[in-house]
């Protein structure tokens, strides 16, 4: 038995990073870090910087996104008509120069960069509210994870529920990155080194392709007639390779739907024809 934890109902973003966003907003403000300077500046790949955007006007707040090469061409644009500015850079990934990059950017301005990569935030928001939400979802009909499957990116939601649910049950958890050399949006390499995941005690990596994970998004696509993204894509990938070694109930996270990456899937039919 599996189930797909359906993200794209969050309403900002349409994506698992509104969560991680929110509180990391939340919690600025109440600290008093974004009331004096009104500015924020963050590294992005796409749902964290349209989630950011979103949040930052419903506070009057002025958001610059700094993006890497490969960012979908429909993030650029939903980030502009969310009022963004968008600074495109030269770096393939989001790595550690890019993020002091952008810190440092920051600093020159005296703009706060929430840092969703570094702040503990990020990793409390799926500790304390996602992974709840899940287990409060499960045991209202009597089941609980035997498996959970995720992806790899900044880390924040794969081991925050990583470390709630092994609290509390016998879960295995595994991580789903990029086979070395492919670039699939929201999940990142373990050299890029997140900074929850190698603490959250994940049992098993996956490594999958873009090619495999733009397939495993159709596959859900034409079974279940449901618009998934890369990332979500992925997670289906790995879980196909790995159902056989696990039994009982299995949840696959599906952070985001397809519409950001139509381009990507329109590349794909087309060689595929």
């Amino acid at each position: 038995m599996y189930f797909a934890k359906l993200e794209f109902f969050n309403p900002f973003s349409r994506s698992i990073k509104d969560r991680a966003v929110f509180n990391l907003v939340m919690n600025a403000l109440k600290r008093g870090d974004i009331n004096g300077t009104r500015r924020l500046f963050e590294a992005t790949s796409g749902n964290v910087g349209i989630s950011m955007a979103a949040i930052s006007n419903i506070f009057g707040v002025e958001f610059r996104a700094y993006l890497p090469k490969p960012t979908p061409k429909a993030t650029v644009s939903l980030l502009k008509v969310l009022g963004a500015e968008v600074v495109k850079t030269d770096f393939e990934v989001i790595d550690r120069e890019m993020i002091e990059f952008v810190r440092d950017e920051a600093e020159k301005v005296g703009a706060v960069n929430l840092n969703q990569f570094e702040n503990d935030d990020n990793f409390e928001a799926h500790h304390r509210y996602t992974a709840r939400e899940i287990d409060e979802q499960l045991r209202s009909i009597g089941a609980s994870p035997d498996v959970i499957i995720a992806g790899v990116g900044t880390s924040g939601h794969i081991a925050g529920i990583a470390k709630y649910f092994k609290e509390r049950y016998d879960t295995k958890v595994i991580g789903v990155i990029p086979a070395k050399g492919e670039k699939i949006p929201g999940i990142k390499r373990l050299e890029t080194k997140p900074k929850w995941f190698f603490d959250a005690g994940i049992d098993e990596v996956v490594e999958v392709t873009q090619r495999e994970a733009i397939e495993g998004s159709i596959q859900v696509a034409r079974r279940e007639g449901i618009l998934i993204g890369l990332s979500s894509g992925a997670v289906v990938s790995a879980f196909e390779r790995v159902r056989d070694k696990y039994s009982g109930t299995a949840i696959l996270i599906f952070p985001d739907d397809a519409f950001k990456y139509v381009e990507v899937f329109e590349k794909y039919l087309c060689e595929d024809q």
